[in-house]
C-alpha cells in the first residue's frame, strides 16, 4: 500500500479480558510484534497446544514433550468429508531433559508457508513447512531419540552401511522412511524405536505408493526451514522458500497451486503429476523448485455492473429505489452489533451506486446524509453501546462490547470474523469517500485502521497489526475462526462474504487514488474468487470430492481445514436455501465474477429449489436463489423477485431488480 495506508491513526487502545495470553507458546522475541490470530498453527498456541493442525500432507499434534504425525485417513459420507488423525508415528525424546525448565513447546519463528517449534524438553526443532512432504527436525544436542507408533512395527531396516536411511513397516500398511545427516542406530520393539544418541537433521516420510521411494530419496537431504509469499505484480503471488542443502527442493502443490502455475511461467519449476499424496482438498503432486510463481486471472473492480441496466428497466429500478431509500430514514436502526449494523451501512451504499447506474442522481445527498450518520459514530468513538478499539496483546481491533465478552459480535473480540464484519463497513466507507471526496479525507485515517486490521501486506512490519489476519499464503482463501481452538483447524462458513473483504479493499483503493492498495485487494480478491470456485463450488462434474459426498451436496456449509461440511453454524444441512445464501450475500458486481460459470448457477439453483417448497425458508434466502437463476433464466427469475415480501439483511428489492437487470 501507498504511504498514505500507514497513517498512525489507532482506534483508542483497551485490555481484553477474554483473549488467551500468547507468552505461554511464542517466544519473548515474538511478543512484541502483532501476531496471527488466523493461523494454520493457531491450535499449537491456544489452550494446552495440543490440537492437531493439518499442513499438508500431514496432520500434526505437538505436545510439551513430543510431536505426532499422521497421515490422515480420508472418510467421506453424505454430508461432512474428514480426515481422521491418528498418531501414525510420535518422536521425542527416549528421556525428558531435567535440565531445560521451558515446560511447553515453543513458537521460535513462522512464516508465510512455515512454523518453526521447539520441543526443548527433548532438545528438537522442528521445521513445519507446508507442502513439504518430509517431516524435518533438529536435534540441537546430542539425544537418545524415541519412536512410537500406535500400530505395530513389522520391520525396521536400515538402508545401507550409512545407516543414514532406514525403512519402517507398520501393520496398518504404511510405509515410513527415516533419513539423518549422519549414521543413526535403532533398536526397536513392537511399537517403539530408541536411538543411540543422536544430533543433527532426521527426516521422516511416509512413502503412499513403492514407485515413488527413489524420487524421494533423491531429494531427502533438501530441506525447507521457511517460506514467504509476495505479492510482487497484480495477480501474480510468488512463494519463495529458504532453504538449507545444495541440491533441489521437492514440495507438494494442491490442485489451485497446480492450476495457477500452468498459468504462469515458471522456467525453473517441474511438476511431477505421477507423484501423489492423498488430502482433504484433492491430490497433492510434487513440485521441484525453490519458487514458484502463481498467476491468476485478471479479476476486474468496478464499481457497476459490467454489462450495465438497460434503460427500459430503469423506472421500475426506479420505483423501488425511491422506496428504500425513503425507508432509510424512517426505521430506526435497532442493532448495535458491528456485523448487522455493517451490513446496513453496505446496503444503504449500494443504493448509492445503483442510483448512479439507472442515473437517478435524485436520492444521492439523502444516502449520503443516511451513511455519514451511520458510519461516523464507529469511526469517531461516539455511538452507543459499541465501537471500535485496539488491543495489543495480539495486535489488532476489537468491540466495546468483545472486550469482555467472547460471544457477542459473533466473536469478534476474540478475532474471530474480521474480515466480514469490516468488509462491510469499508465497502459504505468507500461509496461515501467516492460521492463525498472531502468526507473521504477527513476520515481516511480511520479508514485506513479498519482495513490494514485485516489488510496489513504493504507494510510488514507495521507495529499494529499482523500481515494479513485471514488470508491463507498456501490456501489462497481465508480463514473466519479466530482464537479458538478448533479440532479440525481454523474454519470459513461464508466465501462471498470474505471476497466482500478484498472486493471492498479494492473499492477503497480506487476512492483514494490508492493504485497499489487496488492490486493487492484485486490480487487477493482473485484469489478468494479462484479458492472459492475450486472449494466451496461443487459442481456435478470435475469437482475435487468423493462421489457419495458431491453426489449429495452442491455447495460447501462449512470448510475446515481437515474437514468439508454440509451444514451451516446457524442452519442444517437440510436448509439448502440457507447454505446457497450463505455463499452469495451480498449481492453485488463482483458476484458476477464469483458465479461466472452459467452452468454451475443452473445446477446449484436446481439442486436448491425443491426445498424451498419442503422447508421452512422465507423470502429472505429465496431472493440469492433467483438472483443465480436470473444469471440463466432471467424472465423466470424476474417474475419471481417481484413476488417476494422480505429480504435479507443487506439485500432490498432494489438491489435484486439491479440484478437481474443488469444480467
Amino acid at each position: 500500500m501507498s504511504s498514505s495506508s500507514s497513517l498512525p491513526f489507532l482506534f483508542p487502545q483497551t485490555h481484553s479480558t477474554v483473549l488467551p495470553n500468547p507468552s505461554n507458546f511464542f517466544s519473548q522475541n515474538l511478543l512484541s510484534t502483532p501476531l496471527p490470530t488466523n493461523s494454520f498453527f493457531q491450535n499449537f498456541v491456544l489452550h494446552n497446544g495440543d490440537t492437531p493442525e493439518y499442513i499438508h500432507p500431514y496432520l500434526i499434534k505437538s505436545s510439551n514433550f513430543s510431536l505426532s504425525i499422521s497421515y490422515p485417513l480420508l472418510l467421506f459420507s453424505a454430508t461432512m468429508l474428514y480426515q481422521v488423525f491418528s498418531p501414525d508415528l510420535t518422536i521425542s525424546s527416549s528421556q525428558k531433559s531435567h535440565t531445560n525448565t521451558t515446560k511447553n513447546h515453543v513458537i521460535s519463528s513462522y512464516s508465510d508457508l512455515g512454523v518453526t517449534l521447539d520441543i526443548p524438553s527433548s532438545n528438537l526443532r522442528f521445521f513445519l513447512v507446508r507442502g513439504s512432504p518430509f517431516i524435518t527436525a533438529s536435534v540441537t544436542k546430542p539425544t537418545s531419540l524415541s519412536i512410537t507408533t500406535l500400530h505395530n512395527i513389522v520391520s525396521l531396516s536400515s538402508f545401507d552401511d550409512k545407516n543414514t536411511k532406514h525403512t519402517l513397516q507398520l501393520n496398518n500398511t504404511q510405509k515410513w522412511i527415516i533419513y539423518t545427516s549422519s549414521p543413526i542406530k535403532f533398536n526397536h520393539d513392537g511399537s517403539e524405536i530408541v536411538s543411540n544418541p543422536f544430533s543433527g537433521i532426521i527426516r521422516i516420510i511416509v512413502i503412499p505408493n513403492t514407485k515413488f521411494e527413489k524420487i524421494l530419496d533423491k531429494f531427502s537431504s533438501c530441506y525447507p526451514v521457511s517460506g514467504d509469499a509476495n505479492i510482487k505484480n497484480k495477480f501474480h503471488l510468488e512463494y519463495k522458500w529458504q532453504k538449507k542443502c545444495s541440491g533441489d527442493l521437492l514440495m507438494l502443490a494442491h490442485p489451485l497451486h497446480v492450476k495457477l502455475l500452468s498459468q504462469s511461467n515458471n522456467v525453473n519449476v517441474t511438476v511431477l503429476h505421477d507423484l501423489k499424496y492423498t488430502s482433504v482438498d484433492g491430490d497433492l503432486v510434487g513440485v521441484i523448485g525453490d519458487s514458484w510463481i502463481l498467476e491468476t486471472d485478471p479479476v476486474n473492480v468496478t464499481w457497476y455492473s459490467s454489462k450495465g441496466v438497460t434503460k427500459e428497466s430503469h423506472d421500475e429500478i426506479v420505483s423501488a429505489l425511491v422506496k428504500d431509500v425513503k425507508e432509510l430514514n424512517s426505521s430506526a436502526i435497532t442493532t448495535n452489533g458491528s456485523y448487522f449494523y455493517g451490513k446496513i451501512v453496505s446496503r444503504a451504499a449500494r443504493f448509492a451506486l445503483i442510483a448512479e447506474e439507472v442515473s437517478y442522481p435524485k436520492v444521492i445527498p439523502i444516502i449520503k446524509n443516511f451513511l455519514k450518520e451511520t458510519i461516523e459514530p464507529w469511526l469517531n468513538g461516539t455511538f452507543k453501546g459499541n465501537g471500535f478499539l485496539y488491543e495489543k496483546k495480539w495486535g489488532g481491533l476489537v468491540t466495546k462490547q468483545g472486550v469482555n465478552n467472547s460471544v457477542v459480535d459473533f466473536g469478534f473480540g476474540i478475532y474471530n470474523d474480521h474480515h466480514y464484519h469490516l468488509g462491510y463497513f469499508l465497502y459504505g466507507i468507500a461509496v461515501l469517500a467516492k460521492i463525498d471526496p472531502f468526507w473521504g479525507q477527513k476520515y481516511k485515517p480511520q479508514a485506513y485502521s479498519l482495513l490494514q486490521d485485516f489488510m496489513n501486506l504493504g507494510q510488514r512490519d507495521n507495529k499494529n497489526y499482523p500481515t494479513l489476519r485471514c488470508f491463507d499464503f498456501f490456501k489462497l482463501h481465508s480463514w473466519a475462526a479466530g482464537v479458538t481452538e478448533y479440532e479440525n483447524g481454523r474454519n470459513q462458513e461464508s466465501s462471498s462474504e470474505a471476497v466482500n473483504a478484498y472486493y471492498s479493499a479494492a473499492l477503497i483503493g480506487l476512492a483514494y487514488g490508492d493504485k497499489d492498495l487496488v492490486a493487492i485487494g484485486s490480487t487477493l480478491l482473485a484469489l478468494e474468487i479462484n479458492a472459492t470456485q475450486t472449494w466451496w463450488h461443487v459442481k456435478v462434474e470435475n469437482n475435487l470430492y468423493g462421489e457419495e459426498f458431491a453426489k449429495e451436496n452442491r455447495i460447501v456449509g462449512i470448510l475446515w481445514a481437515n474437514k468439508r461440511d454440509s451444514k451451516l453454524w446457524w442452519a442444517p444441512s437440510e436448509c439448502r436455501g440457507c447454505r446457497v445464501s450463505i455463499q452469495v450475500m451480498p449481492l453485488l458486481p463482483i458476484t458476477e465474477s464469483l458465479f461466472n460459470d452459467g452452468v454451475y448457477a443452473k445446477e446449484l439453483v436446481e439442486w436448491t429449489l425443491p426445498s424451498l417448497k419442503n422447508d421452512t425458508n422465507d423470502d429472505r434466502w429465496k431472493g440469492f436463489i433467483y438472483s443465480l437463476q436470473g444469471i440463466y433464466d432471467k424472465e423466470n427469475a424476474l417474475k419471481k423477485i417481484r413476488m417476494l415480501e422480505g429480504f435479507a439483511n443487506g439485500n432490498s428489492f432494489s438491489n435484486l431488480l439491479w440484478w437481474i437487470h443488469s444480467r
